[in-house]
């Protein structure tokens, strides 16, 4: 059994940084792709970031040049680090894992999902 665990949501101010994390236990053998997506209120989840364990990165339009996605194989964490947040990042991030990397970015398809950590940029 897998698991995916997120922290480090909070609230930050326009303009400021966060890093979020994702711990995985189980089973992750099999799990090649990993990512994040989110959700704010009122609005369906979107995919914003995946990488694979071989370090290719994939990025929503909407986050490139300000988020980097990285990844620590032994440490079986994922990371967002967020910069330049603006009130439209607010939502809950959703750490996602699969063993295809088509399956992660094709919404709602990836086979292991977090529970979500909440992200307010707020001044």
């Amino acid at each position: 059994q897998v698991q995916l665990v997120e922290s480090g949501g909070g609230l930050v101010q326009p303009g400021g940084s966060l890093r979020l994390s994702c711990a995985a236990t189980g089973s992750i053998s099999s799990i090649n792709a990993m990512g994040w997506y989110r959700q704010a209120p009122g609005k369906q989840r979107e995919f914003v970031a995946a990488i694979t364990s071989g370090g290719t990165t994939i990025y929503a339009d909407s986050v490139k040049g300000r988020f980097t996605i990285s990844r620590d194989n032994a440490k079986k964490m994922v990371y967002l680090q967020m910069n330049s947040l603006i009130p439209e990042d607010t939502a809950v991030y959703y750490c996602a894992g699969d063993s295809s990397l088509l399956n992660l970015v094709s919404n709602g398809r990836a086979t292991y999902w977090g529970r979500g950590t909440q992200v307010t940029v707020s001044s």
